[in-house]
């Protein structure tokens, strides 16, 4: 796989698929512009070598039609304040008006283009649309790693027409910082899995515990573990239809001899409130119609303890209901021994990063991913689409 400074970009014009599928609120403004961000180095780079840049994302899932509240237009003005340049906007990504856009790009210039998903072709990864975007082009660099894991016209048939194809700089930190954790990672290896959900990570836990040396389970799934090992859990979310391959994933952790930690304790609730009365409870003690929501104290203690000997820590998924207040102490806490321990920290987007973003310490992980979907793809050990198709 070539990345884009391998490749000669000056005078050309680059076709960059980016991720700016931005939250926007009931006005059409952009509300967080993270993603956007994420994207200048890549494209400051081809700015700096003369390059003529034609950005394109999605937006939104509008089903192959054109829909006015998933135009990419109002993303074009904030663009253009970070980038400190003119960024016109272009109301088509393929047809005339794209190809004339195109066409009178100067060095240095930078075009973004409407929505892809307004035509069929790109979510069903068609050939024809695809050969559409390539004609825009000489060079084509895939930037957006939040979609890598979906074939679509613009990250993967794309590749077969574009004279030459390339990963950009944030597709590369993200493959990178993946390889450094998973591929060749500095032990002890301690990866942190949470979020609601078993059934959501089967496949990132069977995966994972080849090659971890400690595995920390917290969230709701933690119950359906629990469960499984003879614990009363309440009303704790548990999925019973789950609990047969939650023995078998322990018993995978015990024969590969990975340390497998479930919560000692937990934050209990009757309702997921913030107004309701809690208890702070060890797990054999968890009352029928109350429910844990967060890892307890002792929990915390016993998790942080594993943290601060790691050398590299991979983290997916929140260890309690930390979008209230009253359930964060557990995800907040852990956050502040993976960055006390030093380790390579690598932080897998959605909820995960959000809660991080809450805490202000942001700046201290390693790295976070941009992409949810596609670093637990990662995570459960399959090929991302859009990179194979890079070669």
């Amino acid at each position: 796989m070539k990345y884009l400074d391998q490749v000669e970009v000056g005078g050309k014009k680059v076709f960059v698929r980016v991720d700016f599928n931005v939250p926007m609120d009931k006005t059409g403004k952009v509300t967080d512009d993270t993603r956007l961000r994420a994207s200048l180095p890549t494209i400051n780079y081809l700015r700096g070598k003369g390059a003529k840049v034609i950005l394109a994302s999605h937006l939104g899932r509008p089903k192959g039609k054109r829909v006015d509240e998933f135009s990419l237009g109002p993303v074009a003005p904030v663009l253009a304040g970070l980038l400190k340049t003119d960024v016109p906007f272009v109301d088509d990504c393929i047809g005339e008006k794209a190809r004339q856009a195109a066409a009178g790009l100067k060095s240095g210039a930078v075009i973004l283009l409407e929505n892809l998903r307004f035509h069929p072709g790109e979510d069903k990864n068609d050939d024809e649309f695809a050969r559409e975007l390539a004609s825009l082009c000489d060079i084509y660099i895939n930037d957006a790693f939040a979609v890598a894991h979906r074939a679509a016209a613009s990250n993967t048939a794309i590749t077969k027409y574009a004279p030459v194809s390339a990963a950009g700089f944030l597709l590369k930190n993200e493959i990178e910082y993946f390889n450094k954790a998973m591929t060749n990672p500095s032990r002890p290896l301690v990866a942190i899995i949470g979020g609601a959900k078993v059934s959501d990570k089967i496949k990132l836990l069977e995966n994972i515990i080849d090659n971890v040396d400690c595995l920390l389970v917290g969230g709701g799934m933690a119950f359906t573990f629990l469960k499984a090992d003879g614990f009363n859990v309440g009303k704790s979310i548990c999925e019973t239809d789950m609990l047969e391959l939650a023995r078998q994933i322990m018993a995978k952790a015990k024969a590969k001899n990975v340390r497998f930690l479930l919560p000692e304790d937990t934050i209990i609730a009757q309702a997921p409130s913030a107004d309701a009365e809690r208890n702070i409870v060890a797990i054999k003690d968890i009352p029928e119609g109350w429910m844990g929501l967060d890892i307890g104290p002792r929990t915390i203690a016993a998790f942080s303890e594993v943290v601060s000997k790691a050398k590299t820590v991979v983290w997916n998924g929140p260890l309690g209901m930390f979008e209230i207040a009253a359930f964060s102490s557990g995800t907040f806490k852990l956050v502040d021994a993976v960055v006390e321990s030093g380790a390579l920290s690598i932080v897998g987007g959605g909820d995960t990063d959000t809660a991080i973003h809450k805490t202000g310490k942001s700046d201290k992980i390693s790295y976070i991913s941009t992409g949810g979907g596609a670093f637990l793809e990662l995570l459960e050990g399959k090929t991302l689409p859009a990179v194979a198709a890079l070669g």
